[in-house]
């Protein structure tokens, strides 16, 4: 399984990534080894991911987040968090 998951960091920006083992990449970006970005903005706390079957459609779905607005970003949590009860 493939997933892309967008993270909320200590300073409130938002952090998109994807992963095959989305607990390991959790506590690896929270123990400073993970992206150069989220290093100096710890903790991180997850907000939101996605499944898919292969590699290449998280990718695709990772880089079209990245390009939305941060309004975008917090409607898709938003939506996330009510439908999962989060």
């Amino acid at each position: 399984m493939n997933y892309v998951y967008i993270l909320r960091c200590k300073d409130n920006t938002l952090y998109t990534g994807w992963t095959v083992d989305i607990d390991n990449r959790l506590k690896v970006h929270n123990s400073g080894k993970g992206a150069k970005y989220t290093r100096g903005r710890l903790p991180v706390k997850l907000e939101y991911f996605e499944k898919y079957d292969s590699k290449k459609e998280a990718t695709k779905r990772e880089y079209n987040i990245k390009k939305l607005t941060r309004r975008k970003k917090e409607m898709i949590i938003n939506e996330f968090k009510s439908k999962n009860k989060i």
